[in-house]
């Protein structure tokens, strides 16, 4: 992709505030968008805002939490009203719950994960997707997981809101076949992130690949040229097929 290929595009990223994220926004930026950048904790995202300020980007922060569904809703009307699209969407904000046997999970833990990684989602995809189809080039692209996949045991409560989501995500790409919106799933695989040392709390992670190695390639399917739809790119991998 060409330096400022997002030059003038709006970009919404949800889990701004630290790990993929964070590192997504700052790339998107760089690449000329326009950030508008989500996440639940403010200090993280004021600075997210100093380093994109400092390179010369500009973005518009967002505090709160996704499973305030009505805020999702305002966010909506705001971009419209500010600029009455939406170029991209990329959908990164999630939580692992916890490793469990899925009989022993506490059902709050429970509709805590489908809430975020899975409904949020699905209100942020019914609130922007009108402002999308405003655009030339409207794209999508949700950070999903291969556990979604692999779902091995203990792992059932976040595998299965994964797999929801890529679910999700195929038949909104079907949705989308003749417009000129396109949706998309990414899997960052193996990443130095806050909730892959939840997962893993005794891995070295400094043998583990920086957020900032991946967010480039996860900003390319935001991008205008990106023209693939209901595919899935597994970056740990480095294969692109058919979700």
């Amino acid at each position: 992709m060409t330096e400022k290929d997002l030059d003038g595009r709006v970009i919404v990223v949800t889990g701004a505030s630290r790990g993929i994220g964070a590192a997504a926004a700052r790339n998107a930026a760089a690449r000329g968008a326009h950030v508008i950048a989500v996440a639940r904790t403010v200090g993280g995202l004021e600075e997210l805002d100093d380093d994109i300020q400092k390179a010369g980007g500009d973005t518009t922060l967002v505090p709160f939490d996704l499973t305030d569904y009505a805020a999702i809703d305002r966010l909506g009307a705001a971009i419209n009203e500010r600029w009455g699209r939406l170029d991209g969407l990329i959908g990164n904000a999630g939580v692992l719950g916890i490793l469990s046997p899925l009989a022993h999970i506490d059902p709050k833990v429970f509709e805590n994960a489908v809430a975020v990684n899975v409904t949020a989602n699905y209100r942020l995809i019914r609130s922007l997707d009108p402002l999308l189809r405003q655009s030339d080039a409207g794209r999508v692209v949700m950070v999903s997981s291969g556990a979604a996949r692999s779902a091995r045991a203990y792992w059932g409560l976040y595998a299965l809101t994964k797999a929801a989501l890529d679910t999700m995500v195929k038949s909104y790409a079907g949705e989308l076949a003749k417009t000129s919106v396109k949706a998309n799933a990414f899997y960052p695989g193996i990443v130095r992130t806050k909730m892959r040392a939840q997962a893993m709390p005794g891995e070295d992670p400094d043998t583990l690949p920086h957020p900032d190695e991946v967010a480039p390639r996860l900003v390319d399917m935001v991008a205008p040229a990106y023209r693939e739809n209901g595919m899935l790119f597994d970056a740990g991998k480095g294969t692109t097929e058919a979700l």
